[in-house]
């Protein structure tokens, strides 16, 4: 048979800048893609800003749709559940534009294109990759973490106890209104027994969308691609200056770091924007806020760095941040609800401490402000080993593509087998059996 070379990759996504770790990685496997020469078009959920994209010859769809926090608030939360306008545009594309070698990548759909970009997907699920960068395509809250009691949750999303459950980081109507926009999700696309694969960053993801029906075999581990801010180590034994580096969000708990921190009396550097940004500016003046920061100006304000904290209330997917300051040089100080921690500290460049513990991470924070023998030793196992817990641009980018053939092989096979008659047994056997 034939093998189907690739056509086409259709990134799918929410929005088209990195506004977080999903969007940073949907960017990579773009350039990754170009850079080979693979065709790409990229579709996404806003109003295509990003001038990059037009330097990297991508066919670049917007839909122009708005963020579910955009607009009156009844019409926000009914796109939420199912936008109309984003199914009819993807559908669109695939009626007019697919080919058998084409192959369909969607990464976050929640906060911009809705649930109902799944429907058309249905028709490309044999050539379908989903990224999962969280937990909201089994779980309302995304997170399998209770956030207002602050600890981990192991019920099976959508069933009875889940659906009793006061979960969500905002209210009980809040979480209601998550389970139903989960319902629409399973009611545009199963995932039970899909042919679609549903690609984790962590193999510590896979029981836990188990717990919400997605079969083993559906899931592939690929690890996010990493590469450090910075070419040489830095001397982090040096430095007095703490960092944070991300969403300022309730879930990322920069509020417990911010309480902690003055606690520990430690110097600490914010860099992000977020909610919680006027909260911060408020009620913790000593602390330096940078909001966001390119990667080119975050390579020059790591080197002033001791330690990165990662502290984390909900099962952090992966923790990118946490390997490129690693793979730069600078010793972690991480919440064991990222599935990554217990890498970190395998291989001796992390210090872990219990989610939501305010006291421990200030302790923490303050024992390594004494002891520069200790960071320095941090430091040097982080620039040589934290390379090894992910992989390089180039390399994921040859996983992925190896994964898209894959899928390719396996829609073409099943297109065989459906379009191939059945062998039916010669007139001479029908004979021959009628007279034993």
């Amino acid at each position: 048979m034939k093998t189907q070379a690739i056509e086409r990759v259709v990134v799918i996504n929410d929005d088209c800048i990195r506004s977080g770790g999903a969007a940073g990685v949907m960017l990579t496997s773009i350039e990754q893609l170009r850079s080979r020469g693979v065709p790409t078009t990229l579709i996404t959920g806003d109003s295509g800003d990003n001038p990059d994209l037009a330097r990297l010859d991508v066919e670049l769809i917007a839909l122009k749709g708005r963020h579910i926090l955009e607009g009156n608030r009844i019409g926000a939360a009914l796109r939420g559940l199912y936008d109309p306008s984003m199914a009819a545009a993807v559908g669109n594309w695939i009626a007019t534009r697919d080919t058998p070698g084409t192959i369909y990548h969607l990464h976050n759909w929640h906060k911009v294109l809705s649930p109902s970009v799944f429907v058309p997907l249905r028709k490309v699920a044999s050539r379908l990759i989903i990224s999962a960068h969280d937990y909201f395509l089994t779980c309302p809250n995304g997170g399998h973490y209770f956030f207002r009691q602050g600890k981990a949750c192991n019920l099976s999303p959508m069933g009875p106890a889940c659906l009793a459950a006061s979960c969500d980081k905002r209210n009980y109507a809040h979480k209601l209104y998550r389970t139903a926009r989960t319902a629409v999700r399973q009611l545009a696309f199963g995932l039970g027994k899909t042919p679609a694969t549903v690609l984790v960053v962590h193999d510590g993801m896979i029981p836990l969308f188990e717990l919400g029906g997605i079969d083993r075999r559906t899931m592939h581990v690929l690890r996010n691609p990493a590469t450090p801010w910075t070419a040489s180590r830095v001397a982090a034994e040096q430095n007095r200056q703490f960092l944070f580096v991300g969403r300022l969000e309730v879930d990322k708990g920069v509020l417990l770091l911010a309480r902690a921190a003055r606690r520990s009396g430690v110097s600490l550097r914010i860099i992000g924007t977020g909610p919680l940004g006027h909260v911060l500016r408020r009620d913790f003046p000593e602390i330096e806020l940078t909001g966001w920061k390119s990667k080119q100006e975050i390579a020059e304000l790591c080197r002033e760095a001791r330690a990165l904290i990662m502290p984390s209330r909900w099962r952090e997917t992966f923790g990118l941040v946490a390997l490129e300051a690693a793979m730069s040089g600078i010793p972690i100080i991480a919440s064991r609800a990222a599935l990554i921690t217990d890498d970190l500290v395998r291989l001796q460049f992390a210090v872990p401490f219990q989610s939501d513990d305010e006291d421990e991470l200030a302790r923490a924070m303050a024992a390594l402000v004494k002891d520069d023998a200790g960071v320095a030793k941090m430091s040097k196992h982080a620039f040589e080993n934290a390379r090894f817990l992910a992989p390089s641009p180039e390399a994921w980018c040859s996983e992925l593509l190896a994964l898209y053939e894959h899928k390719l092989a396996d829609a073409n096979r099943q297109t065989v087998d459906r379009l191939t008659p059945a062998k039916q047994p010669s007139p001479f056997t029908l004979t021959h059996d009628m007279w034993r």
